[in-house]
């Protein structure tokens, strides 16, 4: 499954690496990338290994908001 979340708070290279770190070290994460102009990341996961609620929880555990 790929989704696209809107997330607000990034604004720098430290805040991408922090977000697509994290989604990698999660098992079933098969692509994670930030998209810093539109606010947005891309994740790409297997639904049997993480779920979606996962994914976000990840990222606002890294202080970002998913909305």
């Amino acid at each position: 499954m790929t989704v696209t979340l809107n997330v607000q708070g990034m604004s720098c290279n430290h805040c991408v690496n922090s977000i697509e770190g994290a989604l990698h070290k999660l098992e079933g994460v098969v692509t994670a990338k930030v998209n810093l102009a539109d606010n947005q990341v891309n994740v790409t996961f297997e639904e049997s290994v993480v779920s979606l609620e996962k994914v976000k929880e990840t990222i606002e555990d890294q202080g970002y908001e998913v909305v």
